[in-house]
């Protein structure tokens, strides 16, 4: 899960829903100015998955409004993670639930979890605790379609500025009221979360040198790691096989759903085929 604020000032005048209550708004979702580094977006899940969350899973996906501009968005998706060969916290982390929501759309097996995706906020709304607002709102979003559990594969929103450093050996760096350095895990934690264990492969992005060079302005002509601004780890440059591969880890953050009352709950749906159309965006 993915957050570009995490500080806590005042965001009084902000509406926060799910995309389901407000679906005129699934088709603005990314009208927002995002931070995220360019080589995010081709990452092949994302190109081929991302962009159809809020429109099937409109209910798991919150939407937050300043007057009438969409500020932030978060998703999230349901998957079952009983099936065998599954578990709920996997070491691919952020592909893996997302490839397992679909598959499980498709072939109509129940959800026995949700986890979060993203959380985005605009670049003019930073500073303003929106992403604490907005976690809590997709907590709610996820118990209210009757799951105890909101799962979250962190991404660690200040680890790029330790790229060489394990994420493990990085998690462990705390300050002294005891709560994480890293302020979007900080965020988590004070929200009630239980870090779990890290993700090592939640992401991977493979390209071209050429593509690299495109994406981040490097000039990628040696072999071995290269830090690339916003990258969590360094990426692997072989030049012989004219291909960089970046492998990112996220850590796995455990949330405890607020549930309706017994008489409000919507039942865990059992969905059985997909849409026919959908919206096609990039992270």
């Amino acid at each position: 899960m993915t957050s570009n604020d995490s500080s806590g000032n005042s965001t009084s005048s902000i509406r926060i829903t799910p995309f389901s209550e407000r679906p005129a708004l699934i088709d603005r979702a990314y009208e927002i100015a995002d931070t995220w580094p360019e080589f995010t977006s081709h990452e092949p899940v994302v190109g081929a998955l991302l962009g159809r969350v809020v429109e099937e899973f409109p209910e798991y996906c919150v939407v937050a409004t300043d007057g009438d501009r969409v500020v932030a968005r978060g998703f999230s998706v349901p998957f079952n993670a009983v099936l065998e060969g599954r578990e709920e916290t996997p070491d691919r982390g952020w592909d893996q639930v997302l490839l397992w929501a679909f598959e499980d759309r498709r072939r109509g097996n129940p959800p026995t979890v949700a986890s979060a995706l993203e959380i985005t906020v605009d670049a003019g709304h930073l500073g303003r605790g929106l992403s604490y607002r907005m976690l809590a709102a997709m907590r709610e979003a996820v118990g209210n379609q009757g799951h105890d559990t909101l799962l979250a594969p962190v991404r660690p929103n200040a680890k790029h500025l330790r790229p060489r450093v394990p994420l493990a050996a990085y998690l462990e760096d705390l300050r002294e009221d005891g709560l994480p350095a890293d302020p979007w895990v900080r965020v988590h934690v004070k929200a009630g979360g239980t870090v779990e264990k890290v993700a090592p492969a939640s992401m991977t992005v493979s390209g071209s040198l050429a593509e690299w060079r495109r994406w981040t302005g490097l000039p990628f002509d040696r072999d071995g790691e290269v830090e690339v601004p916003g990258a969590l780890a360094p990426v692997q440059c072989s030049l012989v096989h004219d291909r960089a591969v970046y492998v990112e880890p996220n850590v796995w953050v455990r949330h405890r759903a607020p549930m309706p009352a017994p008489q409000q709950r919507a039942p865990v749906p059992v969905t059985g085929g997909m849409p026919s159309t959908y919206q096609r965006s990039s992270c």
